[in-house]
Protein backbone atom coordinates (compact mmCIF):
# COMPACT_ATOMS: atom_id res chain seq x y z
CA UNK A 1 0.00 0.00 0.00
CA UNK A 2 1.21 3.25 -0.89
CA UNK A 3 1.45 6.40 1.58
CA UNK A 4 -1.30 8.01 -0.57
CA UNK A 5 -3.13 5.24 -0.47
CA UNK A 6 -3.00 5.10 3.47
CA UNK A 7 -3.59 8.71 3.90
CA UNK A 8 -6.91 8.64 1.44
CA UNK A 9 -8.07 6.31 3.76
CA UNK A 10 -7.56 8.39 7.02
CA UNK A 11 -10.63 10.66 6.63
CA UNK A 12 -13.37 7.66 6.15
CA UNK A 13 -11.90 6.14 9.07
CA UNK A 14 -11.58 9.15 11.21
CA UNK A 15 -15.87 10.18 9.71
CA UNK A 16 -16.95 6.09 11.33
CA UNK A 17 -14.81 6.56 14.12
CA UNK A 18 -16.68 9.94 15.35
CA UNK A 19 -19.96 8.47 14.22
CA UNK A 20 -19.42 5.12 15.87
CA UNK A 21 -19.14 7.00 19.14
CA UNK A 22 -21.67 9.82 18.60
CA UNK A 23 -19.71 12.30 18.82
CA UNK A 24 -20.59 15.56 16.72
CA UNK A 25 -17.84 17.85 14.83
CA UNK A 26 -18.67 20.70 17.45
CA UNK A 27 -17.73 18.25 20.19
CA UNK A 28 -14.81 16.83 19.12
CA UNK A 29 -13.67 20.35 17.85
CA UNK A 30 -14.22 21.42 21.83
CA UNK A 31 -11.82 18.46 22.61
CA UNK A 32 -8.90 18.44 19.96
CA UNK A 33 -8.86 22.75 19.77
CA UNK A 34 -9.30 21.75 15.86
CA UNK A 35 -11.77 24.04 14.05
CA UNK A 36 -15.14 22.23 12.43
CA UNK A 37 -13.85 23.29 9.06
CA UNK A 38 -10.43 21.53 9.44
CA UNK A 39 -12.31 18.68 11.17
CA UNK A 40 -14.61 18.38 8.17
CA UNK A 41 -11.93 18.62 5.51
CA UNK A 42 -9.89 16.44 7.21
CA UNK A 43 -13.10 13.81 6.99
CA UNK A 44 -13.94 14.54 3.69
CA UNK A 45 -10.09 14.56 2.33
CA UNK A 46 -10.28 17.65 1.51
CA UNK A 47 -7.25 18.20 3.77
CA UNK A 48 -3.82 15.83 4.31
CA UNK A 49 -3.92 14.31 7.69
CA UNK A 50 -0.68 15.85 9.49
CA UNK A 51 0.72 14.74 13.15
CA UNK A 52 -0.29 17.87 14.04
CA UNK A 53 -3.71 17.35 13.54
CA UNK A 54 -3.99 13.47 14.22
CA UNK A 55 -2.64 13.28 17.99
CA UNK A 56 -5.13 15.28 19.34
CA UNK A 57 -7.94 13.40 17.65
CA UNK A 58 -6.00 10.44 18.77
CA UNK A 59 -5.91 11.11 22.67
CA UNK A 60 -9.63 12.16 22.23
CA UNK A 61 -11.07 9.34 20.72
CA UNK A 62 -8.21 7.37 23.48
CA UNK A 63 -7.07 5.45 20.54
CA UNK A 64 -3.74 4.38 18.98
CA UNK A 65 -2.47 6.20 16.36
CA UNK A 66 -2.20 3.49 14.54
CA UNK A 67 -6.33 3.08 14.54
CA UNK A 68 -6.57 6.38 12.41
CA UNK A 69 -3.77 5.70 10.28
CA UNK A 70 -4.88 2.25 9.68
CA UNK A 71 -1.47 0.59 8.89
CA UNK A 72 -1.38 -1.92 6.75
CA UNK A 73 -1.03 -5.83 8.27
CA UNK A 74 2.39 -7.54 8.62
CA UNK A 75 0.51 -10.33 6.13
CA UNK A 76 1.97 -13.53 6.51
CA UNK A 77 5.46 -14.25 8.30
CA UNK A 78 6.39 -17.76 6.94
CA UNK A 79 9.21 -18.30 4.97
CA UNK A 80 8.37 -20.15 2.25
CA UNK A 81 11.77 -21.54 0.38
CA UNK A 82 12.79 -24.02 -1.68
CA UNK A 83 15.81 -26.15 -0.05
CA UNK A 84 19.12 -25.44 -2.23
CA UNK A 85 21.92 -28.08 -2.94
CA UNK A 86 25.33 -27.02 -3.24
CA UNK A 87 28.26 -28.78 -2.39
CA UNK A 88 26.20 -31.73 -1.07
CA UNK A 89 24.87 -30.11 1.46
CA UNK A 90 21.20 -28.56 1.84
CA UNK A 91 20.27 -25.03 2.76
CA UNK A 92 16.97 -24.15 3.57
CA UNK A 93 16.73 -20.02 3.65
CA UNK A 94 14.90 -18.61 6.84
CA UNK A 95 15.06 -14.77 5.70
CA UNK A 96 13.60 -13.53 2.50
CA UNK A 97 15.64 -10.01 2.12
CA UNK A 98 18.80 -10.35 0.25
CA UNK A 99 21.13 -8.78 2.38
CA UNK A 100 22.00 -7.98 5.23
CA UNK A 101 21.53 -11.00 7.35
CA UNK A 102 21.06 -13.74 6.16
CA UNK A 103 19.54 -17.08 8.20
CA UNK A 104 20.19 -20.94 6.90
CA UNK A 105 18.86 -24.34 8.46
CA UNK A 106 21.16 -26.62 6.80
CA UNK A 107 21.84 -30.21 6.39
CA UNK A 108 25.46 -31.55 5.84
CA UNK A 109 25.30 -35.37 5.38
CA UNK A 110 27.84 -38.11 7.22
CA UNK A 111 30.81 -37.59 4.66
CA UNK A 112 34.30 -37.38 5.93
CA UNK A 113 35.89 -34.65 4.13
CA UNK A 114 39.79 -32.84 4.25
CA UNK A 115 38.72 -29.41 5.43
CA UNK A 116 39.56 -26.62 3.20
CA UNK A 117 39.53 -23.71 5.04
CA UNK A 118 38.53 -20.32 3.51
CA UNK A 119 38.42 -16.40 4.12
CA UNK A 120 35.67 -13.90 3.41
CA UNK A 121 34.00 -10.75 4.69
CA UNK A 122 31.79 -10.87 7.29
CA UNK A 123 30.65 -12.55 10.44
CA UNK A 124 29.05 -16.11 11.43
CA UNK A 125 27.01 -17.55 14.19
CA UNK A 126 26.48 -21.54 14.12
CA UNK A 127 23.92 -23.35 16.32
CA UNK A 128 23.96 -27.34 16.30
CA UNK A 129 20.30 -28.78 15.78
CA UNK A 130 21.52 -32.38 15.56
CA UNK A 131 24.32 -34.54 15.12
CA UNK A 132 28.19 -33.10 15.51
CA UNK A 133 29.41 -30.40 13.76
CA UNK A 134 33.29 -30.12 13.15
CA UNK A 135 34.87 -26.58 12.85
CA UNK A 136 38.27 -25.85 11.93
CA UNK A 137 38.65 -22.35 12.94
CA UNK A 138 42.40 -21.38 12.61
CA UNK A 139 44.41 -23.04 14.75
CA UNK A 140 41.14 -24.38 16.33
CA UNK A 141 39.23 -27.85 15.45
CA UNK A 142 36.66 -28.65 17.72
CA UNK A 143 33.12 -30.41 17.28
CA UNK A 144 30.12 -28.66 18.76
CA UNK A 145 26.97 -31.15 19.17
CA UNK A 146 23.70 -30.73 19.76
CA UNK A 147 22.70 -27.48 21.94
CA UNK A 148 26.08 -25.89 21.35
CA UNK A 149 26.95 -23.13 19.46
CA UNK A 150 29.97 -21.18 17.80
CA UNK A 151 30.04 -17.44 16.59
CA UNK A 152 33.21 -16.56 14.50
CA UNK A 153 34.75 -13.44 12.27
CA UNK A 154 34.72 -14.66 8.62
CA UNK A 155 38.24 -12.95 7.80
CA UNK A 156 39.86 -16.05 10.11
CA UNK A 157 40.44 -18.95 8.01
CA UNK A 158 37.56 -21.14 8.84
CA UNK A 159 36.14 -24.50 7.52
CA UNK A 160 32.84 -27.04 8.90
CA UNK A 161 31.05 -30.07 7.96
CA UNK A 162 30.38 -33.49 9.50
CA UNK A 163 32.84 -35.34 11.52
CA UNK A 164 32.07 -38.60 9.91
CA UNK A 165 29.83 -40.22 12.07
CA UNK A 166 26.70 -39.12 10.96
CA UNK A 167 24.50 -36.41 9.65
CA UNK A 168 24.51 -33.05 11.14
CA UNK A 169 21.75 -30.08 10.74
CA UNK A 170 22.61 -26.80 12.10
CA UNK A 171 21.30 -22.85 11.76
CA UNK A 172 23.65 -20.48 9.84
CA UNK A 173 23.42 -16.95 10.42
CA UNK A 174 25.32 -15.04 8.10
CA UNK A 175 25.90 -11.30 8.18
CA UNK A 176 28.36 -8.63 7.10
CA UNK A 177 31.41 -7.60 8.84
CA UNK A 178 29.96 -5.39 11.43
CA UNK A 179 26.32 -6.75 12.38
CA UNK A 180 27.00 -9.14 14.93
CA UNK A 181 24.25 -11.65 16.05
CA UNK A 182 25.77 -13.09 19.36
CA UNK A 183 26.42 -10.59 22.39
CA UNK A 184 30.26 -11.03 22.67
CA UNK A 185 31.55 -11.41 26.71
CA UNK A 186 33.68 -8.72 27.95
CA UNK A 187 37.03 -9.81 28.33
CA UNK A 188 38.57 -11.05 31.90
CA UNK A 189 40.90 -7.97 33.20
CA UNK A 190 43.95 -8.94 34.31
Amino acid sequence: MTTDEVLAGVGPRLRQMRKDREVTLAALSEATGISVSTLSRLESGLRKPSLELLLPIARAHQVALDELVGTPSAGDPRVRSKPIVMGGRTHWPLTRQPGGLQAYKVLEPKRRQEPEPRTHEGYEWLYVLSGKLRVVLGEHDVVLTAGEAAEFDTRVPHWFGSTGEGPVEFLSLFGPQGERMHVRARPKRA
